[in-house]
């Protein structure tokens, strides 16, 4: 009877194993943090913070306060741009432009599971800002973005993503009912364009207009976000809304590209 040698022993690098993980997790999150980066791969903060700090020496991160960002060196380790680090390169001067003629910040937000992910920004000098910045993500049941990016999926969908988190006022504005939301949702598709007045925060308003896809599918958001003290719903309407209907399409001329 044959004798059973020693297991074979694994000589795979927990380490590297983790620090792949963590450069993965960029191709979906355009930043991340140490918590992110932990949460992505599985590592304990500590180890997150060696692998996130080690790629910033080799120049494949940037740090930027508390968020890690991506450099050439990284993207080029993947051999092609994801398809997000295209539209957001698309979509900057375009969202610059934008800003400029409203004196206002403009983003840029995709869907991102059950929530919207701001992926590009022009950001406006302004006392008073609004706290969005790139990977900056808000839930979909108060924000425009949101209700812009649900605008083409069916009700049984969004009745499912939005009863996956709660729904907390978090303002005295705030719609926290499904069918008050789902309203919502379908009168922005119908209008182009959705209003989030004080909802998400006092203080703060915004609006969205819906990106196209080749195939008319809604692919992202241009959004505005501006101090209620400073713009009223009649100027997003009147002299907003125009601006941001022209930078979306501008934006959705080249997708085609990226199919």
């Amino acid at each position: 009877m044959a004798i059973a040698g020693p297991k074979e022993k694994r000589e795979g690098m927990a380490g590297l194993a983790k620090g792949l993980a963590i450069i993965e997790a960029f191709s979906v999150h355009p930043v991340m943090s140490v918590a992110d980066a932990a949460r992505a791969s599985g590592a304990t903060r500590a180890a997150a913070r060696r692998c996130l700090l080690t790629l910033v020496e080799l120049n494949y991160l940037e740090l930027s306060g508390r968020d890690f960002r991506p450099l050439p060196r990284l993207r080029r380790l993947g051999g092609m741009m994801s398809e997000r680090d295209k539209l957001a390169q698309i979509a900057q001067p375009l969202l610059e432009r934008a800003r400029d003629e409203v004196a206002e910040s403009v983003s840029l937000a995709v869907l991102d599971d059950d929530q919207s992910l701001f992926i590009a920004r022009a950001q406006a000098e302004h006392y008073v800002q609004t706290g969005v910045r790139v990977g900056t993500y808000l839930p979909l049941y108060c924000s425009a973005t949101g209700r812009v990016l649900l605008g083409h999926h069916a009700d049984d969908d969004i009745a499912r993503r939005l009863s996956r988190h709660p729904m907390n006022a978090r303002s005295p504005r705030t719609l926290t009912t499904i069918p008050e939301i789902l309203t919502a949702i379908r009168t922005a598709a119908k209008n182009g364009y959705a209003i989030s007045d004080e909802e998400l925060a006092p203080g703060i308003r915004s609006m969205a207009v819906p990106v196209f896809g080749a195939k008319g599918d809604i692919v992202a958001t241009v959004s505005v976000s501006a101090a209620s003290a400073r713009v009223k719903v009649s100027d997003l309407r009147k002299r907003l809304l125009p601006v941001l209907l022209h930078c979306a399409n501008q934006i959705a001329q080249p997708l085609k590209e990226l199919r």
